[in-house]
């Protein structure tokens, strides 16, 4: 059993990445839901309290019953974890008179406990309606902003802290120290969860939930599925059955490029074209919800009459990460807000006679590349783009035709060509092409044009959770349009997406 962090999820959207700054110090953590405190885990350490969209100050807010952790274990309340450490014990929480969000300056901090080494002033990132008005009866102010006079503050003679910033947020320019002067020193936690570990411990846990029933499981050509593929292949070898779905919807040329870069890796996988059935269940949707679940409903029907001509197969093995749950529902049941539905997420239907297994759902894509160098896997496979499982079904805004499929897939393909070419590819975290639902009035040659107009699509990420719009060169961005206007049948505009995330999302739809 590994040294375990605690976090306790109020519904904070930034949770997972609290987790996945305490994963960076290769220190094993676990999320749980708010109403599950109380309940008892092995070699727990200490307790972390996420943030939340309810107000401490609402009659209906999470108030679980505190007392079975406060001062027997580290604790550490963020944002509303911190609000509601000062309402149980003493304190005054009110509506601040502005909504504080966004960077800050701290200052007037201590230099001890979780402020060690911490140079004043630091920046951090606010996002909270309420503040606190008065401190917990037997606590101390630890730092201030301008704005916030209690920005943080530790109960005398206990490890237990509450602050009101992010720490977990990258724009927390001292947030990992915070977090690891938590961990390490306050919680004491030496870091014995590194990524060979969770191979050995992924493949031994596989092979004893598996037994000898076969898995069938969807390989994509993306990092998720195929790392996924190898902890499921060390685990059971050839009774891991891969297969591989054209859905129409994917790039250019890959699904038979998808097929010949697993030949050396020793998988079974068979490759099943079924694109015309995906044409016909999108016919006529517009809306994007109804797009993913008609993606969805598909790539199962085509999974359940597959895992019909394999003798004994029980499971259905998927990629499905972090950041596709906490999208979806909420990853431990907890009351996390909802943003979009993933195709692999939320379950089979009742007739699929599977049993799903996930061997990287509580990972982030930079955990699961990392797993990957571990295997000692393909570096080209494992440093890929992400690419959305219901693929270019969502970056074709309106209804999906072959023919726009069609116009998409070239200009995608210049995109990334280009990319590569530049040394670029390897700096973005993620890069498409949508296809908008708009035709424009253009000129070529001598002649009026009226078509179709592409966004292109570039980030800088580290988990997907957050990003930020990439500032490629001009040069770059107007060699890649004059390229596309010209080779691309049925395009005669491009423009580029310098949205980031939040408020957008990465994907359109």
């Amino acid at each position: 059993m590994h040294q375990t962090i605690l976090i306790y999820d109020f519904g904070s959207q930034y949770t997972q990445l609290i987790a996945r700054r305490i994963r960076e110090m290769n220190v094993y953590c676990e999320i749980l839901p708010w109403n599950s405190i109380g309940e008892k885990t092995p070699n727990c350490m200490g307790v972390i309290l996420s943030g939340s969209p309810f107000s401490v100050r609402d009659k209906t807010s999470p108030k679980p019953d505190l007392s079975g952790i406060k001062g027997k274990l580290p604790l550490l309340g963020i944002c509303y974890g911190a609000q509601l450490l000062a309402q149980t014990y003493g304190g005054e929480v009110k509506a601040s008179n502005t909504r504080e969000y966004g960077r800050s300056m701290i200052e007037n901090g201590s230099s001890d406990g979780i402020m060690e080494g911490i140079n004043y002033p630091t920046q951090v990132w606010m996002s909270h309606g309420d503040s606190i008005s008065r401190l917990p009866v037997n606590s101390t102010r630890i730092c201030s902003t301008d704005a916030v006079e209690f920005a943080g503050f530790q109960f005398v003679g206990e490890h237990t802290y509450g602050v009101q910033f992010h720490p977990e947020v990258y724009h927390s320019v001292d947030g990992m120290r915070i977090l690891k002067n938590f961990v390490e020193n306050c919680s004491g936690c030496e870091g014995d969860w590194t990524p060979g570990v969770f191979v050995d411990e992924c493949v031994e846990d596989l092979t004893e939930k598996i037994g000898n029933d076969r898995v069938i499981l969807g390989l994509s050509g993306g990092v998720d599925s195929s790392v996924a593929a190898m902890l499921l292949h060390k685990a059971i070898g050839d009774r891991l059955h891969c297969i591989f779905v054209d859905n129409g919807l994917l790039r250019k040329d890959e699904f038979q490029h998808v097929l010949d870069s697993y030949q050396h890796m020793g998988l079974n996988i068979k490759g099943v074209d079924a694109s015309a059935r995906f044409y016909k269940a999108l016919e006529g949707k517009t809306d994007p919800e109804e797009k993913r679940k008609a993606i969805g409903k598909v790539f199962i029907d085509v999974f359940d009459e597959e895992s019909s001509k394999v003798t004994n197969a029980s499971w259905l093995g998927q990629g499905t990460i972090y950041p596709d749950v906490i999208e979806s529902i909420s990853a431990t049941g907890g009351p996390s807000q909802t943003i979009k539905s993933h195709h692999n997420v939320g379950g089979l239907p009742d007739y699929m006679k599977l049993k799903v297994v996930e061997p990287l759902r509580a990972l982030f894509k930079d955990e699961v590349r990392r797993i990957g160098r571990a295997m000692n896997m393909d570096l080209t496979l494992l440093e890929r783009h992400p690419f959305p499982g219901p693929g270019l079904g969502i970056r074709i805004l309106g209804e999906v035709t072959p023919e726009k499929v069609r116009i998409l897939q070239e200009a995608d393909h210049i995109f990334i060509q280009g990319l590569k070419d530049h040394d670029y590819y390897h700096t973005v975290w993620q890069a498409g092409v949508i296809l908008l639902p708009v035709q424009s009035v253009g000129v070529m040659g001598d002649e009026r044009t009226y078509e179709n107009a592409v966004a292109l699509r570039a980030v800088t990420s580290t988990d997907g959770m957050t990003a930020d719009w990439c500032h490629l060169p001009y040069d770059f961005l107007a060699e890649i349009s004059n390229k596309i206007i010209n080779q691309v049948k049925g395009i005669n505009r491009v423009t580029y997406d310098i949205s980031s995330k939040p408020p957008a999302t990465i994907e359109w739809e």
